[in-house]
């Protein structure tokens, strides 16, 4: 693809020469005869190098300057300045502009300093790409679980993840979901374009659409400068949804928008863009629950859920506890230390509720304030300590027999109860055992439960 330049000038006739010289070599010439319609098309058209003027009427060079790095930090800038006005387009590239041409200027050195732009940002753009691809990496490694159930969450990954299918991750808070949601991205096609990642939640209500689909100019009070939202930001690569369970009800329909025509329009533009998006969502809801409460689109689930992947909480991989403290020993450089057979029981036990992060907090906290090189049980929390399992107090249940019983067994007869107690109906089983229905779906694989044809 031809380098893409953006020459902004209001003089028509230097304007021309520009567009027809830097069209000579090759290069795709966007011209503009302003700041303001400069920036319209720099939005529009994501060049990899702007050549502006420094004295203009209205926006000048600066102000351009300023406006281009505030939207593309990456993107470089080039002054055009008098001869006598050197001393302004050294304070450009204070301000970050790459370089200067100072007029009049013959082809030849407006060819070779243009070469010399697009070169460094060819080498700029390659560095980034290794250093995500390197991130992309130690996410992918950091996913640590050899136990049945995360082996068939990599299956899932391996297989789906160089295709166009959206994805939804489902799981507890705490449960990895953003690393599987990079490891998607890092093992696809698209692993060398960029993956953006949005809190639906983080953001207030009445600025998500902003940041998600970006504004033009105007577009409300505040909106003193175009602004290019996550879905642009994320073209040709993975727009990552995190807590999608929480996005207002309206501005589904234009998410579903997005996903089904694949184009956005900006708050208050008029323009559509098309653009190449992979999105990934993930949330901790019970997103089928929020369907039958009008809280969430049916018709934007099925879309987003086209390969559903479930992670399961830490307290169900047990065995991975173990795997997952000692790289996290390893993430936090004492892999020399290690856990005596008390505490790595005590810890193997706990629930946490908190899934991998809790671990890993805890993890960190106790490699902080250990005394030796060996942490024992007395220096673990009273809460890891005094965990049971089961209900912690009160009066049980029910009894196990004495000889002891299969927890196994014993949690499958309590999804079957829960399921005939409720005529099979998923979610109702789901509101019985007082757990999200992607639990109860993970739970219905785990143990090969079918529902019986006659009850749907």
């Amino acid at each position: 693809m031809k380098p893409k330049i953006l020459i902004i000038d209001d003089d028509p006739s230097l304007r021309r020469v520009l567009e027809y010289n830097l069209q000579e070599e090759g290069y795709h010439v966007f011209a503009a005869e302003s700041g303001e319609d400069g920036l319209r098309l720099f939005s529009d058209e994501k060049p990899s190098l702007v050549i502006t003027d420094m004295k203009m009427s209205g926006m000048d060079g600066m102000q351009v300057l300023k406006a281009v790095k505030e939207q593309s930090p990456e993107t470089l800038v080039m002054i055009i300045t008098a001869f006598g006005a050197v001393d302004m387009a050294v304070e450009a590239m204070k301000l970050g502009a790459y370089d200067y041409i100072t007029k009049p200027f013959n082809r030849d050195a407006l060819r070779l300093t243009v070469a010399k732009a697009l070169q460094f940002t060819g080498i700029t753009a390659e560095n980034r790409r290794l250093k995500a691809e390197l991130a992309d990496r130690d996410d992918f490694r950091a996913i640590v679980g050899s136990s049945p159930q995360m082996e068939k969450v990599f299956a899932v990954v391996r297989k789906v993840a160089d295709t166009e299918a959206s994805v939804l991750i489902t799981g507890e808070s705490g449960t990895g979901k953003e690393l599987i949601a990079r490891s998607i991205h890092s093992n696809s096609s698209r692993r060398n374009a960029p993956f953006v990642a949005i809190n639906c939640a983080a953001i207030p209500r009445d600025l998500l659409e902003s940041e998600l689909f970006g504004h033009v100019k105007g577009a409300f009070t505040g909106a003193i400068r175009d602004k290019t939202g996550k879905f642009q930001l994320a073209d040709g690569g993975t727009l990552f949804l995190d807590e999608v369970g929480e996005l207002p009800v309206e501005l589904q329909p234009k998410l579903l928008r997005a996903l089904q025509e694949k184009e956005i329009e900006p708050v208050g533009g008029t323009r559509t863009l098309k653009l190449d998006v992979r999105v990934v969502a993930a949330t901790n809801l019970d997103i089928e629950r929020a369907i039958e409460e009008g809280a969430f689109r049916e018709d934007l689930y099925y879309r987003l859920s086209v390969i559903p992947i479930i992670l399961p909480p830490l307290r169900e991989r047990r065995q991975d506890i173990p795997l997952l403290i000692r790289h996290f020993c390893a993430k936090h450089h004492s892999d020399q230390v290690g856990f005596d057979k008390e505490a790595l029981a005590a810890m193997t036990a706990y629930a946490w509720p908190g899934n991998v992060r809790e671990l890993e907090n805890s993890v960190e906290r106790l490699l902080i304030m250990r005394s030796g090189e060996t942490i024992t049980a007395a220096e673990l929390p009273d809460k890891i300590l005094n965990a049971k399992g089961g209900q912690a107090q009160g009066s049980a249940v029910f009894r196990l027999p004495d000889e002891g019983y299969s927890l196994e067994q014993l949690e499958k007869e309590i999804v079957l109860d829960a399921l005939e107690r409720n005529n099979w109906n998923q979610a109702a089983a789901a509101r019985f055992l007082k757990i999200p229905r992607h639990t109860l779906i993970y739970r219905l694989e785990k143990f090969g439960i079918s529902l019986p044809d006659k009850k749907g």
